[in-house]
């Protein structure tokens, strides 16, 4: 079964909008993980307006599943994935200051790059992944940077579901059996919510990992953490 891992930064930027610690984003990644959450994942940004990297320290003694830290490879984001070990990094291209991830990695032109952070990382005994678009050529230059997986960026994906699911889907299927062939581990994220979760996770093989944040807790605030998180992992059955 693909793993759901709950993004968990909305959480922080409520938190941040009025000061003091409610809600507790601690608390809420535990409960997340008593709900069924097979993973949380967090992505501290420089200016730290919603996971700040005490959080990040705080939460990672106490998590019983998979921590994925996303971020930009900085030496400050590289300290700190190195001090807190967790089970997996995921390197994604964001210049400071931008609202959301918007791109994956040109793995071509930053390769001689991202083989040494790569390297880095599994000095650290650390999983890597590189948030990725779907074009197949992308995907083996990837590889050649030595990651373990790579991250679908899964918007367009998102913004064509509704006029033609299955057209919107192809490019994924294609970059899915690209990650296949050069040995690949797979997980997709970014827009990805309960409406359109079941018809990629039925068309794209191999797909190890979801990580969802926006549209989860959105629902969360109608139907509670539990029911939420249960109606995602109904969607990632087989």
């Amino acid at each position: 079964m693909t793993r759901l891992s709950v993004n968990i930064n909305k959480v922080a930027t409520l938190r941040n909008a009025r000061g003091g610690n409610n809600p507790d984003v601690v608390a809420t990644a535990l409960l997340l993980e008593r709900c069924g959450a097979q993973g949380i994942t967090v992505h501290p940004r420089p200016d730290e307006r919603h996971i700040r990297r005490s959080d990040v320290r705080a939460l990672r003694p106490v998590l019983s599943t998979e921590f994925n830290i996303e971020g930009y490879p900085s030496e400050e984001f590289l300290a700190l994935v190195c001090e807190v070990r967790p089970a997996q990094v995921t390197l994604v291209p964001d210049p400071p200051g931008v609202l959301t991830s918007n791109a994956g990695w040109d793995a071509r032109a930053h390769k001689t790059t991202l083989k040494a952070v790569v390297a880095r990382l599994h000095a650290e005994g650390l999983r890597t992944s590189l948030f990725l678009g779907t074009d197949p050529e992308q995907v083996g230059h990837a590889a050649d940077t030595g990651a373990d997986r790579i991250e679908l960026y899964t918007e367009p994906y998102a913004a064509g579901y509704h006029d033609d699911p299955d057209a919107a889907v192809a490019p994924f299927v294609t970059a899915a059996r690209e990650a296949a062939r050069h040995g690949l581990g797979l997980n997709a994220g970014h827009d990805l919510d309960r409406h359109n979760l079941r018809h990629f996770h039925r068309h794209v093989p191999g797909l190890l990992e979801v990580s969802i944040g926006h549209a989860l807790v959105c629902d969360a605030l109608h139907f509670g953490w539990e029911n939420t998180v249960q109606l995602y992992l109904r969607e990632l059955r087989p």
